[in-house]
């Protein structure tokens, strides 16, 4: 007989007992009843039976809502807590007019396809739809998993296809022909988890699915899109930018939910003031609760983290509980992550430390505690972390353990960033260029573009396809403007924005252990790197990135590498700027260059033993940037002197950077930032921080629209840091710092940022108008 379950305050309890002074605040979110419905009268007979079957006899309101929305042909988003059973919001419509058709004369009714950003996702929907086993439902995965000789018979007779957005852009819309069938019949599209399409990869999977409506209505085709998201701000203002229609959102939330527990926890100081790890502290907690029993789920911010975490854990519980730990993230072989999940369902695994792989929702229930290792970068993500836990309508506990950064010490004393805060807006552009162009390529080999197309691509389509004849990519004709190349476009367009994968081979076998970014690769896995797998430590004995590999041995050689980079920025044009006196405020695109150029080995104690150069090639990053320059008088006169002048600034950067996830959708690993007491494009003290994704992600213009909100936190941060001013990881150490976090100079930073805020803020004019708004964008603003 299983033990019963703590409650959520004795787990409290449990966890702070000799802990003291560290659970800074606890919210108690109340538990919610049911608000329930008949299932609508319109629900296919075979549907309804295996529905009863399955103990489904009535639906919550907001599945009731979306599902008639969807029924009478209007686009829909369904954006409701986790674990709010929205599937059904999308799988009653979808299903029923499948079954519909092969009711009638000619037996071939319509199709849906399902995309989610995960094959996990898509495998537990397939898996939902088996158990039901509707009588009639043709449901199948089509990914690059599945087998070549599957796939044909998936294209000619599946009714519900489950897929991905990669599968749509390399293999469904390129070869449209050999999908007529699916297309001709397409009445459903869902988008799962749509908050996750935001940025780069946001901008491109709303250029995708025009591509699919352009290609569906040429088989006659137009079908009603179903969205999906548990944590979106804006969720119809969001789904009409990645669909390109008008889209009606349902948000109200009629499911049952147990009360959450929900507490703000700051590691303890050691006897030198360096703060605990919020991973360490994590792994002791885990342990005690794995201890008890209690099935805990630990998220740490990077993929070391996890393992770190994991591997911590399992040394603090006994030898029976330490194969119930695990970690699980991206990088690990698909075969590996089924595995995990499989025994994370069924509880032979009681302690899992995982990235946001998981945030996303495999369909695991019953899960009693969730740990948050550091903030993870969104108030979404907080959110959809927290709904992991308590997932089967029992009470739960969450926990976030602060990191000793900025946003992280500033949300441990602001519980109302967390609980009284809107979900942020997710942020995509689908005319950005650098993304709108290559989509254009695609969809001309496609179907011919014309001129028409401008009601899916916008207004720059001309001008894009005049340069896509002059540079010989597309050709010109009267029908039209036409691919004419051997290639497919598509093979040179990354979705996801990461580019390609290093693979990383074990020397002795060929072995692959995993994958690691490209882009990543240079800091992650250069030669003489110590790198952690599923808990074994590998040493990376050469990286060809020619060959994209990775070689490395096993072992543990007892010290970590840190990387060491140098970075510069060219502006390369000022898209709008306004000048405030004895600071600029700027935003355009820039330039990034950055190169890593040595690494340092260091023992568990943090001690340097050793440091060491690399001759690996300079990487440059074309994307845009918010920046400001100030006068060297303007920051003499408040007390900033020239010999000051680049700790401060490096100061304020680092601090901005960790501020700017509380206004704008992204995390502290999706922008960079770069400064300098003395730019050669500005002539000035220059500060920047920037999208680190090619041609921008909107998280810098985000900033630039509310650059007065920001700072001011970031002064705030800085200033009422516990440190005194000496400068710390809680306000301004980044520990993603190229260059050693070398100078920093706190102080001086609050000085520059007084000074910053002081020219934004509003003033009024005897006449009683504003003379400037606090934002950078006045309206005499001035663009270059």
């Amino acid at each position: 007989m299983p033990t019963p379950r703590p409650e959520a305050d004795e787990l409290l309890d449990l966890l702070t007992r000799g802990r003291e002074g560290r659970l800074r605040h606890v919210e108690r979110i109340p538990a919610r009843p049911a608000t329930d419905v008949p299932l609508p009268d319109w629900v296919a007979p075979p549907l309804r039976q295996s529905l009863a079957g399955a103990g489904i006899d009535r639906l919550w309101s907001h599945q009731a809502g979306a599902a008639q929305a969807a029924r009478d042909g209007q686009h829909v988003v369904l954006s409701t807590g986790t674990a709010s059973g929205k599937s059904l919001g999308y799988l009653l419509p979808s299903l029923t007019s499948v079954l519909e058709g092969r009711s009638a004369a000619n037996g071939r009714g319509a199709t849906a396809l399902y995309l989610s950003p995960t094959k996990a996702l898509a495998a537990d929907q397939l898996a939902r739809l088996q158990s039901w086993a509707v009588p009639g439902i043709r449901a199948a995965t089509y990914d690059g998993d599945t087998p070549t000789d599957e796939r044909r018979w998936i294209r000619d007779h599946a009714d519900v296809i489950l897929t991905n957005p990669d599968l749509v852009h390399h293999s469904l819309l390129p070869g449209h022909r050999g999908w007529a069938h699916v297309l001709r019949r397409l009445r459903y599209v869902v988008i799962d988890e749509c908050h996750v399409y935001r940025g780069i990869f946001g901008s491109h999977v709303a250029l995708l699915l025009r591509r699919l409506r352009r290609v569906a209505r040429r088989y006659g085709a137009d079908p009603t899109f179903v969205l999906a998201s548990a944590t979106v701000g804006e969720p119809g203002r969001h789904a009409s930018r990645l669909i390109g229609d008008d889209v009606l959102a349902v948000t109200e939330d009629g499911s049952p939910r147990g009360a959450l527990t929900f507490g703000l926890w700051q590691p303890p100081e050691d006897d030198e003031g360096a703060r605990r790890s919020p991973t360490t502290e994590a792994a002791e907690l885990m342990a005690q609760l794995v201890g008890r029993d209690v099935q805990t789920l630990a998220f740490a911010r990077s993929r070391a983290g996890v393992e770190a975490l994991a591997s911590s854990a399992a040394r603090q519980v006994s030898i029976v509980d330490e194969g119930r730990i695990a970690a699980y993230r991206g990088g690990y072989l698909p075969e590996e992550r089924r595995i995990i999940e499989r025994r994370l369902r069924e509880r032979e695994l009681l302690g899992l430390a995982a990235t946001n792989a998981l945030e996303l929702g495999i369909d695991i229930a019953g899960l009693d505690v969730v740990l948050m290792a550091g903030w993870p970068g969104r108030l979404a993500s907080v959110w959809q972390q927290a709904g992991r836990a308590g997932r089967d309508g029992q009470d739960a506990l969450a926990v976030l353990l602060a990191a000793d950064d900025p946003l992280d010490s500033w949300v441990v004393e602001h519980p109302e960033a967390v609980f009284d805060a809107p979900v942020e807006a997710s942020v995509l552009d689908p005319l950005n260029l650098r993304v709108l162009v290559p989509h254009i390529a695609c969809a001309a080999a496609e179907v011919p573009v014309t001129l028409a197309d401008e009601a899916w691509f916008g207004e720059p389509l001309e001008a894009v396809l005049s340069m896509l004849v002059e540079r010989g990519i597309l050709r010109a004709r009267p029908g039209g403007w036409f691919w004419t190349r051997p290639d497919r476009p598509g093979e040179h367009v990354s979705l996801r924005g990461i580019g390609d994968v290093v693979s990383i081979v074990e020397g002795r076998s060929g072995r692959v252990v995993g994958t690691v970014d490209e882009a990543a690769a240079h800091a992650q896995v250069h030669t003489g790197a110590v790198h952690v797998h599923r808990g074994q430590t590998w040493v990376v004995t050469d990286l060809d990135l020619e060959e994209a590999t990775a070689t490395v041995v096993r072992g543990d050689p007892g010290w970590t590498t840190q990387s060491q980079s140098v970075s510069a920025f060219d502006i390369v044009s000022e898209e709008s700027g306004v000048d405030l006196g004895p600071v600029r405020v700027s935003f355009g695109r820039v330039d990034v260059r950055r190169q890593v150029t040595g690494f340092l080995r260091r023992l568990p104690g943090g001690e340097v033993i050793g440091t060491h150069p690399l001759d690996l090639p300079e990487r440059t990053l074309s994307t845009r940037a918010v920046w400001w320059t100030m006068t060297p008088q303007a920051l003499a006169d408040i007390g900033v002197a020239e010999a000051d002048l680049s700790g401060a600034a490096h100061a304020a950067e680092h601090a901005a950077i960790g501020m700017l996830p509380l206004i704008a959708t992204c995390d502290r690993w999706d922008i960079g930032g770069v400064s300098t007491d003395c730019h050669p494009d500005t002539g000035l003290p220059t500060i920047m921080v920037y999208d680190g994704h090619p041609g921008g992600a909107g998280f810098a213009a985000r900033a630039h629209e509310r650059i007065e909100q920001w700072l001011t936190m970031t002064r705030e941060t800085i200033a009422g840091c516990g440190c005194g001013g000496t400068g710390c990881p809680a306000c301004v150490v980044s520990p993603k710092c190229g260059n050693g976090n070398e100078p920093l100079d706190a102080r001086a930073a609050v000085a520059l940022l007084d000074l910053m805020i002081d020219v934004l803020r509003p003033r009024v004019d005897p006449s009683g108008t504003d003379a400037h708004p606090g934002t950078a964008t006045p309206p005499a603003e001035r663009t270059s």
